[in-house]
C-alpha cells in the first residue's frame, strides 16, 4: 500500500487531480504507513513551495460578544469560556500588536474581529488601519477576517490594500447544520465568492474533529478545492469549557497529520496552514506535519496561547526549512533562478567552453 501513495503523489504531479477515492485512501491509512503518507505528499510540497515555510500572525481585533452559535466557538452566543472580551482595538495598539508578529519573523498579517459581519463604520476602521499597517511595513500581507460580507464590502477593503480574505466553511455542507443555525453554508460561501470577486484572494479552510465523518472531511476538502480557495488553514478543534463541543476529542496527533496529508493531495499547489489546535492535538509531530503543510500561525491565536513564537521559528529551522520571506529564502530562490547568458553567441565575452 506504501507505494500506493508514491503513486498518487506521481500522477498528481503529473497533472491527474487526486479523487474523493484517494483522499479516503490517504485519511485511512494504517498509522505504520504514516511516514510513507508523509513522504509522498511532501514530494508535492516541496515541488510547489520548497523548503519554505509562511509564517502568519493572528492579531484579536474585537473578542468575543458574537452574536452567532457556532458551537465550536468560545467567541460564540451561549458561549461561557472565561476568554478576553473587547470591543475594537485602537489604531496604534493594532500597529503595535501586528508589528511584533512581523518582527518575529510573519510576512502576513491576519486581521480579525468577532461577529456576524462588519457595518460600513467597521469596514472603513478596519481600511484605515490597514494603509497605515502598510505604510509602517511596506511589504506586509494583510488578510482580514471580519465575518459576512455584504455588497460593495470586499472591494472597499481591496482599496485599502487587503490582500485576502478569510471566511473558513469549517466543515462540509451536509454537516453545517449540525455545527450553526445562525446562517447557512450557503452565507460562507457567498462571502468567499465575494472576496474572489473583489480581486481578494480567498482564504477558507476546516475544522477538523466536529463529529464529522471521514467522508464529510473530504467533502469539505474537495468543496474547498471547488472554491478556488487559495490558503487552507486546518484547525483541529480546540474544545473549550462552556462550549458546546468542550469534552469532545476525537483527533489523534498521527489522524491530524493525516488529514493535512490528504489536504496538500487535494490541493497540491495551494498553501496548507497549520492553525489552531495544532499545539494541543499534534503535539509532538507538529514537526512531521511541517514536511505536508507549508504554513503555521506564529505565537498566540484569537482566544487561546500557542507555544512560544521562538519554539515555533527553532522548529522550522531544526527540520531544514526557512522562514518564508527571511534571507536564507532569498538566497535560496536567488541559486534557483536560471543565470542569464551574457557571454558567447552575440557578445564581445569568449563562450563557456
Amino acid at each position: 500500500m506504501s507505494a500506493h501513495f508514491h503513486q498518487l503523489a506521481d500522477a498528481v504531479l503529473a497533472g491527474t487531480p487526486a479523487t474523493p477515492e484517494d483522499a479516503l485512501a490517504v485519511l485511512r491509512a494504517d498509522d505504520a504507513e504514516l511516514m510513507s503518507v508523509v513522504a509522498a505528499a511532501g514530494r508535492l510540497r516541496r515541488a510547489h513551495f520548497g523548503n519554505a515555510v509562511k509564517v502568519n500572525y493572528l492579531v484579536n481585533l474585537k473578542s468575543g460578544l458574537c452574536p452567532e452559535n457556532c458551537n465550536y466557538c468560545s467567541q460564540a452566543l451561549g458561549s461561557s469560556a472565561p476568554i478576553l472580551k473587547y470591543s475594537w482595538l485602537s489604531e496604534s495598539e493594532t500597529l503595535r500588536q501586528a508589528g511584533a508578529g512581523l518582527k518575529g519573523g510573519a510576512s502576513r498579517v491576519c486581521l480579525v474581529s468577532s461577529g456576524r459581519g462588519p457595518s460600513t463604520k467597521d469596514i472603513d476602521k478596519v481600511a484605515d488601519m490597514v494603509v497605515a499597517l502598510k505604510q509602517e511595513y511596506p511589504g506586509v500581507e494583510v488578510c482580514a477576517c471580519l465575518g459576512l460580507l455584504k455588497d460593495g464590502q470586499a472591494e472597499r477593503l481591496k482599496d485599502a490594500g487587503v490582500d485576502a480574505y478569510n471566511h473558513n466553511i469549517n466543515t462540509a455542507e451536509s454537516h453545517h447544520d449540525n455545527i450553526v443555525q445562525t446562517h447557512t453554508y450557503a452565507d460562507r460561501v457567498d462571502t468567499v465568492e465575494k472576496a474572489k470577486g473583489a480581486g481578494i484572494s480567498p482564504c477558507s479552510g476546516l475544522i477538523a474533529g466536529l463529529g464529522e465523518t471521514d467522508e464529510q472531511l473530504v467533502e469539505a476538502l474537495f468543496a474547498l478545492r471547488e472554491l478556488g480557495s487559495d490558503s487552507i488553514p486546518v484547525n483541529f478543534l480546540m474544545p473549550f469549557d462552556g462550549t458546546p463541543f468542550e469534552n469532545t476529542w476525537e483527533l489523534s496527533p498521527t489522524r491530524c497529520v493525516k488529514i493535512l496529508a490528504m489536504a496538500r493531495f487535494v490541493c497540491p499547489d495551494k498553501e496548507i496552514r497549520i492553525a489552531g489546535g495544532r499545539e494541543m492535538h499534534l503535539r509532538s509531530l507538529q514537526s512531521i506535519a511541517l514536511h505536508v503543510a507549508n504554513s503555521i500561525f506564529l505565537g498566540d491565536y484569537l482566544t487561546s496561547e500557542g507555544q512560544a513564537a521562538e519554539a515555533d521559528l527553532e522548529m522550522i529551522r531544526d527540520n531544514g526549512f526557512v522562514v518564508q520571506g527571511s534571507e536564507e529564502d532569498l538566497a535560496q530562490r536567488e541559486a534557483r533562478d536560471p543565470a542569464i547568458r551574457r557571454r558567447g553567441a552575440g557578445t564581445d565575452v569568449l563562450p563557456n567552453a
